[in-house]
């Protein structure tokens, strides 16, 4: 994995508690946290507190220096025995990470029956401590570091702090306008600004294609692009031009994303690019969300930044796909088709990938001028389906999930059958919260 989660871990102890069985347990806990892939973690030494553990104002006030110094994106708070609620949650109060909580089981009673750790107790203290000052975080659970549910829970973890990195300040293209009669893709840049800190970058199409111009259909990076396509398809039903044009523009809107430190885009991907430049960008669009550069159509910004939460919550291993809830299925309940026109990134293709025209656009402008699309049937298994939207300022992200179903039938476009639990309330949901 190329980039990894940088967390910092605070060992919470309360005096009188079996301060060996604190270290102990940190030691372990430690040990399972190092072999996480997906992370790197900080934690105080012996040499910066007793025992390496968070007790008091004064050793949280060092680890809030440290955890400074390094970075952190995101804080695990455990109670290695009762804890203390004030120095822990002070730490989480000053650095304002995602914050992981847990507590660890008890162990034996000492000789007189007393008990080691009071964490199941403890762990009240410090979440009651962070509901208080409203600030976020994950429950884990009450485990020993050792049980697969504590790895597991970190790995989810990390993927929420890096959705939180990627989120927060990010810069989104914005390339054309969006269509005139889509008014779900109308957004308010405001409270993307206000919020979030993002920026949003503008493109005119007049640019875009200025750019494109000036990428010449000799040059390697072209020629490379198109033998790629070429070996990852299993049929091409386009000319040659047409694959050189979507390299062609898939460098242009690459160097743009590079040039503006873009974590994607939303494009205007009809009619002007089939009219002015004579294909669909359907191809070169799936192909960039496949390098990590997001890609929504008909410039819809809400929709990049969907992509780019699931694509980062993911930790950057699984790509999403831009989709419009199509239609439900004729005969089997609770299945509903997710489609769209040829945009999916081809890591996702469960079958054979046909390079063709635009299966709704050819009607409107000709089969000539709507060539670039990749169609597939996406893979089985479990998906995630969610789409933030605002209305007044205020966001909401719709979440859930479903089983993409195999399919002998030949359909149009790039698309799925989505199994989910209750179509039903699930579209209910989408019409009565303003989801689109």
């Amino acid at each position: 994995m190329s980039e990894k989660i940088r967390l910092g871990f605070v060992p919470s102890h309360r005096v009188p508690f079996d301060e060996n069985w604190a270290v102990e347990m940190r030691r372990r806990t430690l040990k399972v946290l190092e072999q996480v892939e997906e992370i790197e973690v900080i934690a105080p030494g012996p040499d910066l507190t007793p025992g390496g553990l968070v007790r008091d104002d004064d050793d949280a006030e060092k680890v809030v220096r440290m955890f400074g110094e390094a970075g952190v994106e995101g804080l695990i708070i455990g109670t290695m025995t009762f804890g203390d609620e004030v120095s822990a949650v002070h730490v989480a109060e000053e650095l304002a990470v995602p914050v992981l909580l847990f507590g660890t089981k008890e162990g034996a009673f000492v000789g007189d029956g007393r008990r080691r750790s009071d964490s199941f107790c403890g762990t009240l203290s410090v979440s009651s401590g962070l509901y208080r000052r409203k600030i976020p975080f994950v429950f884990l659970g009450i485990v020993f570091p050792e049980e697969p549910e504590f790895a597991d829970g970190v790995r989810k973890f990390a993927g929420t702090c890096m959705a939180v990195r990627e989120f927060l300040g990010a810069r989104v293209g914005l390339v054309g306008p969006r269509p005139e009669r889509f008014e779900t893709c109308a957004f308010d840049e405001l409270p993307l600004i206000e919020q979030f800190g993002q920026r949003i970058v503008p493109l005119s199409l007049v640019d875009l294609f200025r750019a494109v111009r000036e990428v010449k259909y000799d040059d390697p990076e072209v020629r490379a692009i198109v033998d790629e396509v070429r070996s990852r398809v299993d049929r091409v039903q386009v000319s040659e031009e047409v694959l050189f044009k979507s390299a062609r523009l898939e460098l242009a809107l690459r160097d743009f994303a590079r040039s503006k430190g873009l974590s994607g885009m939303g494009i205007q991907c009809w009619t002007a690019m089939e009219e002015e430049y004579e294909i669909s960008p359907c191809l070169a669009m799936g192909r960039l969300t496949d390098q990590g550069i997001m890609c929504a159509c008909e410039v819809d910004i809400l929709g990049v930044l969907t992509m780019l939460i699931q694509y980062a919550s993911s930790l950057k291993q699984a790509v999403p796909h831009f989709i419009d809830w199509t239609i439900q299925h004729q005969h089997e309940e609770n299945t509903f088709l997710a489609w769209h026109c040829g945009n999916a990134p081809m890591s996702l293709a469960g079958g054979s990938i046909c390079i063709r025209g635009h299966s709704v656009m050819d009607v409107l402008l000709g089969e000539k001028r709507v060539g670039g699309t990749a169609e597939m049937q996406l893979k089985p298994g479990t998906v995630t389906l969610s789409r933030l939207v605002e209305y007044d300022g205020r966001f909401k992200l719709l979440l859930t999930k479903g089983e993409v179903i195999p399919s002998d039938q030949k359909l149009r476009g790039s698309w799925a059958w989505v199994r989910v639990q209750d179509l039903k309330r699930l579209y209910r949901t989408l019409v009565e919260e303003g989801f689109v």
